[in-house]
């Protein structure tokens, strides 16, 4: 009697749950109430030229902040503040925000910012230039969370300063990691979404960082130092 081959089981399909529909994603987005000071500075932002934080990922940089206790910070982008602003509202009461723009009218606007809503002078270096010229000057492992937003075609170099300013349990974000859909999209090829690519890649691949892609506002990608 020949002995009938086994059948080859089929691979079981992973469930995909279908997208949130555009009014539960806004619901999301919102659903942490904005200050009016903040309200402000994401209306400085559009004479400046300054694109800011969205709402949900600014919510989220708060909750990062409080989670791990950030103290020492560094952000590469200032824009108008309203990230500074997030950022603050997760740190320590005696924490520092370290944050890097080339455009000294973007730093004018966030000082306003912070000084309406109380942060002093002490807590916050304000220091304009090119961020690949800034961030090796600062100090390795010295910095609880470092945030990206800045220009995008460098973000790759930012990660690996990043990385290296990072203590062990620091976090990492990267704001516009979804790039306005073009980074999922295969046939986008322009310098930006490469360099995101690339910048995503980098910390998808470190097997120091554990990773999350969070899906709000134009994308956020988050990482732990291990």
């Amino acid at each position: 009697m020949i002995a009938t081959p086994p059948k080859t089981a089929t691979p079981a399909k992973t469930a995909v749950k279908s997208a949130p529909k555009a009014a539960s994603w806004a619901y999301a987005e919102d659903f942490v109430t904005e200050s009016e000071v903040v309200a402000a500075a994401r209306t400085a932002a559009t004479p400046l030229g300054v694109s800011p934080l969205g709402r949900g990922a600014a919510t989220a940089l708060s909750f990062l902040a409080t989670v791990i206790q950030a103290k020492a910070v560094v952000e590469i982008g200032t824009g108008s503040g309203v990230s500074g602003l997030a950022l603050f509202a997760g740190m320590q009461p005696d924490g520092i925000l370290t944050s890097v723009d080339i455009e000294p009218e973007h730093q004018r606007a966030a000082r306003r910012s912070f000084l309406s809503v109380g942060i002093t002078h002490q807590r916050f270096r304000l220091i304009a230039g090119a961020a690949l010229n800034v961030l090796p000057r600062l100090s390795d492992g010295a910095y609880d969370l470092v945030f990206i937003d800045a220009d995008k075609v460098e973000y790759p170099a930012y990660v690996e300063q990043g990385v290296r300013l990072l203590r062990t349990g620091g976090v990492l974000a990267l704001d516009n990691s979804l790039w306005h859909d073009r980074v999922a999209d295969t046939s986008n090829n322009d310098d930006e979404t490469i360099a995101i690519r690339d910048a995503l890649g980098m910390v998808a691949e470190n097997e120091n960082l554990r990773p999350a892609l969070l899906p709000v506002g134009d994308g956020l990608l988050v990482a732990v130092k291990l």
